[in-house]
């Protein structure tokens, strides 16, 4: 699910972007792919997406590796409003890695999960990269987390499980006892990012 949802942001990326424009794809210990404008933290093996208006290379680095784009075609200039939908996808994608290192930190340092200096540090690499420094907008990402946390929790993957139980074919649950479950996972258990 999360590797469709990244390849879904890819996507889009390629799509709405006509400027030229880096992305980063990393995947990480635990399977997470990652895409980021920004360059990962120093050591991850990353992937290089350069995007240059309808087509794109690949080229493969490391966090503190460069290389120029292949080619010497040169994109046409974007227009304001491409300028401002790339910005915004590029905004939404650091806000997404934000929260859900966030929600990691927090439940790693919990310690109800094991894990290593390693991987702290680089979860909070990413938090640095991707976190809004304004007062206001890190409250929300920090908000955001919470509930993704939530939504991760056992007690929200039993609600959607048994939501998934009673729309199973065959299934006899009454109407409106599916619509209250339905309605309490949408409620509490829906992730904030995807």
């Amino acid at each position: 699910m999360r590797q469709f949802a990244a390849a879904a942001l890819l996507l889009a990326l390629l799509v709405t972007a006509s400027a030229s424009a880096q992305v980063y794809r990393w995947v990480d210990e635990e399977g997470v792919t990652h895409l980021s404008s920004e360059k990962p933290p120093p050591g991850v093996k990353a992937e290089r997406i350069d995007i240059k208006g309808s087509s794109s290379s690949k080229r493969s680095t490391t966090s503190s590796g460069s290389g120029a784009a292949s080619g010497s075609n040169r994109a046409a200039p974007a227009s304001p409003e491409q300028i401002a939908g790339r910005e915004d996808l590029l905004g939404r994608l650091k806000t997404r890695e934000c929260v859900i290192a966030l929600e990691a930190l927090e439940r790693k340092t919990s310690g109800t999960e094991p894990t290593s200096a390693t991987e702290l540090r680089r979860l909070q690499q990413t938090a640095d990269l991707n976190c809004s420094a304004d007062p206001a907008r890190r409250r929300q990402q920090e908000e955001m987390a919470a509930k993704l946390r939530v939504a991760n929790s056992p007690s929200c993957v039993e609600a959607r499980n048994r939501l998934a139980d009673m729309t199973a074919p065959g299934s006899k649950t009454p109407r409106a006892q599916v619509q209250s479950q339905q309605a309490f996972v949408d409620e509490h258990c829906t992730s904030p990012v995807r």
